[in-house]
């Protein structure tokens, strides 16, 4: 739970940054410019996270007025949430390639094993929970980051068209993951992303 939260709160922090950088006070203003968790916490989210693990963080908003280029900037700052999350998830990957490889020329075996156990008990859900949130948010579904994405990359005209399903998203995302046939939609859609950026980023698990 320790290790969403932390996701969540780099994840939400990083679309302040965004919005700051690219003119807009507006979450500075609102508090949101922090690594502080309580800041970015959504209470229904947070009620989520305690009863079945998973949860999501309070929306950072923004002024697209505030921005130079609109859409284009509304995309970037949308962004750079998941590509936060995927950040974190690297430099955890990196931090125990490293150690691992030089284990044997460093520490006794016996040690490095436990040394081993309680490193990867450590790091392994951060890496997996930033990459979960990270492909999730890049889905193009209305309030997910993905959307937004999506209508920052597509031409004007097409770009109001897609705006308009907006009011959609919410009941279609509902429906991705209630479970069909003891699966949800969206597990079956974002698991093979999911498989391959762990396979890449956590070597050491058949090591262990």
């Amino acid at each position: 739970m320790i290790a969403l939260v932390v996701a969540i709160t780099i994840h939400e922090y990083a679309h302040a940054l965004a919005a700051e950088r690219l003119g807009d006070p507006t979450p500075r203003l609102m508090g949101r410019l922090t690594l502080n968790p309580l800041a970015h916490l959504d209470p229904l989210g947070t009620l989520m996270l305690i009863i079945a693990r998973f949860g999501w963080g309070k929306p950072v908003r923004f002024d697209p007025f505030n921005l130079r280029h609109p859409r284009r900037d509304s995309a970037i700052i949308s962004l750079a949430g998941p590509v936060s999350n995927l950040i974190v998830a690297v430099m955890c990957s990196l931090l125990l390639h490293v150690l691992f490889r030089g284990r044997m020329s460093l520490f006794g075996y016996s040690f490095v094993q436990l040394f081993a156990y309680m490193l990867v008990g450590l790091l392994q859900p951060v890496i997996v929970l930033n990459v979960v949130l990270a492909v999730f948010n890049l889905l193009p579904i209305h309030p997910l980051d993905g959307f937004k994405i999506v209508g920052g990359i597509l031409p004007e005209e097409y770009a109001r068209q897609w705006a308009e399903l907006e009011g959609y998203g919410m009941v279609f995302l509902i429906l991705l993951i209630l479970p069909l046939a003891g699966t949800s939609p969206i597990h079956t859609i974002i698991s093979p992303i999911i498989n391959v950026l762990l396979s890449l980023l956590l070597p050491m698990a058949s090591f262990i």
